[in-house]
Formats: structure tokens, C-alpha cells, sequence
């Protein structure tokens, strides 16, 4: 399965090299529906896009903001120019799903 979204880029508050976007929660509620195995801390397996940029990681869940959330890496943000509080679109699938 795949989805199509835009998600704001945040900074983690605790270590200013995290950089994240939140997924919007009907996409992480239909994850849940097709979720098949998770990995270490909840974490799910995922291929992303943005721009002309894709990637292998994994989302991670959070209670705090009742959704997951996805590192957005140094070389992403650099060859897309992203900035922080801007609006991205992404394209996510999951690794793993039934």
C-alpha cells in the first residue's frame, strides 16, 4: 500500500539532528489496518519520497502525538532543500504489509 500526503518538518526537542514529519493520523490509522510485523521500539519498515528523493527507513509510533512519526535524514533535506516548519509532499509505503 502506498500513500500520498504533505506533512510538516519539525526538530526533535531534545537533539537538534533529528530532523521529523508527522504523519497525518488517517494515514497512520489505515497503517494500523494493514500492519503485518513490526520491529524494534514499533517501528515499521517503510520506502518514502520527496521530490525526486527516495529512501529505505522506518516510522516510528508516538503516543504523544497519536500517529507515527519519520526521520527525515541529512541528505534528504539537503538535496531537496528542506527547511524546518515547511510543508512537504511525501509519497510512504510500507515494507510489510499484508
Amino acid at each position: 500500500m502506498e500513500w500520498d500526503f504533505d506533512a510538516e518538518m519539525w526538530l526533535w526537542k531534545a537533539d537538534a539532528a533529528w530532523h521529523f514529519v508527522t504523519l497525518p493520523t488517517e494515514v497512520a490509522d489505515e497503517i494500523e489496518d494493514v500492519v503485518v510485523e513490526r520491529r524494534g521500539f514499533g517501528s515499521l519498515r517503510v520506502k518514502v519520497m520527496i521530490g525526486a528523493t527516495s529512501w529505505s527507513t522506518s516510522i516510528f509510533p508516538s503516543k504523544e502525538l497519536g500517529s507515527y512519526v519519520l526521520p527525515v535524514k541529512k541528505a534528504v533535506r539537503i538535496a531537496e532543500g528542506m527547511e524546518i516548519g515547511e510543508t512537504y509532499h511525501l509519497k510512504l509505503a510500507l515494507s510489510n504489509a499484508r
